[in-house]
């Protein structure tokens, strides 16, 4: 396997482990959220397919749950304020 397949299986394995956003992932390894969303939706399908469907399950979980977060992190930003 090519580093770039490594990443991929590398990165979609930490999303699994613990359910990160596609940012938080991108951020601890250094890298672009872009590349992050290429390897583990377009690259890791061709690469692992049954690892591709995990981590679609945890990215559509985030995506469905991103409301809330940007809720509760506005929350937090104005409650600091005052």
């Amino acid at each position: 396997m090519s580093t770039v397949e490594d990443r991929s299986v590398l990165l979609g394995n930490h999303i699994i482990d613990t359910k990160d956003t596609v940012r938080k992932t991108a951020k601890l390894f250094g890298i672009s959220k872009s590349t992050v969303h290429k390897d583990v939706t377009e690259r890791l399908e061709r690469i692992n397919h049954s690892l591709f469907v995990e981590v679609k399950k945890v990215l559509d979980q985030n995506k469905s749950e991103r409301h809330i977060r940007g809720g509760i992190a506005t929350r937090e930003k104005f409650k600091k304020c005052q």
